[in-house]
């Protein structure tokens, strides 16, 4: 039960931050809920290997490199998702550093 409630909260997260962010557009909330699955697998198998490749640039940054990173991904998972729009990389970052943001939170959920 955890799980789909998560997931709804997630997909809600999703619709919220293309309400803020004029760059990212979500059809419905079907398509939100896609696009959780997708980011899900794209953090699973991607991000992992392309974290560890980045591991310099990432050191000499402090960290802040990560939030390209997860703009990266959000971007690719607009090109991916049927429905999910992101149009260009300042809207995938700063939707980004908002999911990033939110996310502690809805994990936090039991």
């Amino acid at each position: 039960m955890n799980i789909f409630l998560r997931w709804i909260l997630f997909a809600a997260l999703i619709v919220f931050t293309a309400w803020i962010i004029p760059g990212i557009t979500v059809s419905n909330f079907l398509s939100a809920m896609l696009v959780c699955v997708i980011l899900a697998l794209i953090n699973a198998f991607i991000k992992p290997l392309l974290t560890f490749i980045t591991i310099p640039i990432n050191v000499l940054t402090l960290g802040l490199f990560s939030f390209v990173i997860n703009a990266l991904m959000l971007w690719l998972a607009g090109y991916i998702t049927p429905g999910f729009a992101v149009n260009g990389f300042l809207s995938a970052l700063l939707g980004s550093i908002i999911l990033a943001v939110f996310t502690p939170v809805i994990n936090r959920i039991e």
